[in-house]
């Protein structure tokens, strides 16, 4: 059964930040509000974790797990960045996009994309999010929140709560997010290309 936690979206009650950080130290699936939409979270460096988010989600190795960062130094440290992606990074975040970057070796391999070598990363602007990333001091490795089958994403924390409480273990309750998920752009080739439109407006890269 999993824990459920109110959270002020603005000012993030401190001391259930801390109880949402242990509870990613200790393995737990975790289903947090961002900029876009709800996402599931779990910790980096857990194999285990990593494997049961795959599994509630019903995606395989191949699909882009996502890095959430804390803000653009972070991101340095597992992608590969030069100055061009540098400039485009510093617009676009934080806010609502995925960006598709090549993976250092600071990146399990288990993490990157198996045939490329690469990583998704993001900045979210929540106060929440960010929050949780602050107290953790590393990033989170996530997912947008929609169910095997679906198209539908999860945006309201009691439907989450009623469909997955017994699957993960901590629901985060920081009021309605968008219905959209992230914009998400490929960083890894000359030109930045544009892999999905959601929430962010593509014009930051160019597209």
């Amino acid at each position: 059964m999993s824990q459920f936690f109110q959270i002020h979206p603005d000012n993030p009650q401190g001391r259930l930040v801390k109880q949402a950080a242990q509870i990613i130290h200790a393995g737990g699936i975790v289903a947090l509000p961002t900029d876009s939409c709800y996402a599931l979270v779990c910790h980096l460096d857990d194999k285990a974790a990593v494997e049961k988010l795959r599994r509630i989600r019903g995606i395989d190795e191949k699909h882009h797990l996502t890095l959430l960062c804390r803000d653009l130094s972070e991101i340095a440290n597992y992608a590969r960045v030069d100055n061009k992606q540098f400039r485009l990074l510093k617009a676009a975040t934080p806010g609502p996009y995925t960006l598709i970057l090549e993976a250092t070796r600071e990146v399990p391999r288990r993490l990157s994309h198996p045939s490329r070598k690469t990583i998704g990363l993001r900045v979210p602007e929540n106060a929440i999010a960010h929050a949780l990333l602050e107290e953790l001091r590393q990033p989170l490795l996530g997912t947008t929140l929609i169910m095997p089958g679906e198209d539908e994403i999860m945006n309201d924390a009691e439907a989450i709560r009623e469909r997955l409480e017994k699957q993960v273990d901590l629901i985060i309750d920081g009021g309605a997010c968008s219905m959209e998920p992230t914009t998400v752009i490929d960083l890894t080739g000359p030109e930045p290309v544009l892999m999905r439109q959601g929430r962010g407006d593509a014009a930051v890269f160019g597209l």
